[in-house]
């Protein structure tokens, strides 16, 4: 097949699926992982594209990616963030835990830690961290969404706003170079607000790929974060907007 329609081909399948992984484009094409990544490649300098870890995606401001997709969406990095994350956790600790699944990740390296006090409207954070006796799980009330598991609505937000805790552990969809934090559902985006309104530390956790990337509700800004935690250096905008607001960035 030539170049050109295999890459359209490409970006056929990427718009009906979301994502697909390199291996499903080289099993598809028969040719060699090198000959994938470099179509990758030159559709992304293209901007028709988006270069994940393992694949590539099609950013829309409108519709998140489909939930079984995102969990294993640059999963390696994400893992990295959340070892870095939890060593700022102490025994002991109370936080809010909120939809995603950054936050899902951070929440099995959680188990590792002793006595910990959550509360979440995130129902897969609530059962990986219901494994541990020791810790006490409090689940926020409100409308649970099928797709992902995560309970969004005005209940929700009256509910945390019943808390103060230690840290707020935040994910977002995307992040504009002005610095908004942006997300796809302004129910969710509601509750995350009252999160970092109740916590005395958030703590942002973002990959590389959450920078520049496009969602149409505004949650807020970079600079409310305490702590920035990625595995990329971020655009050198963002990177001195985060140097001026003395938040610290954790490049993992």
């Amino acid at each position: 097949m030539a170049q050109h329609r295999r890459q359209d081909r490409i970006l056929e399948m990427i718009r009906e699926h979301g994502f697909v992984t390199t291996d499903q484009l080289v099993d598809t094409f028969h040719v060699t992982p090198q000959t994938i990544r470099r179509d990758l490649n030159e559709l992304a300098r293209q901007n028709l594209l988006r270069r994940h870890h393992g694949g590539a995606g099609i950013d829309s401001s409108t519709a998140n990616t489909e939930y079984q997709t995102r969990k294993i969406m640059d999963l390696e990095a994400k893992e990295r963030i959340a070892e870095s994350l939890v060593e700022m956790i102490p025994d002991n600790a109370s936080m809010f835990i909120n939809i995603g699944t950054t936050t899902e990740t951070i929440a099995r390296a959680l188990l590792k830690k002793n006595n910990l006090q959550v509360v979440t409207n995130n129902l897969h954070v609530a059962s990986i961290l219901s494994a541990k006796e020791d810790f006490h799980i409090i689940i926020a009330g409100g409308e649970v969404r099928n797709r992902d598991g995560g309970i969004v609505g005005e209940a929700t937000r009256d509910f945390i706003n019943q808390f103060k805790m230690d840290f707020g552990i935040i994910g977002i969809s995307g992040i504009h170079s002005d610095g908004s934090l942006l997300d796809f559902d302004y129910r969710e985006v509601r509750v995350a607000q009252a999160i970092i309104a109740n916590s005395d530390q958030v703590l942002l956790a973002a990959d590389h790929t959450k920078f520049g990337r496009k969602a149409m509700v505004r949650l807020g800004t970079i600079t409310q974060a305490d702590h920035v935690f990625t595995d990329a250096p971020p655009p050198k905008a963002l990177r001195a907007m985060l140097a001026e607001n003395d938040i610290q960035l954790h490049v993992v």
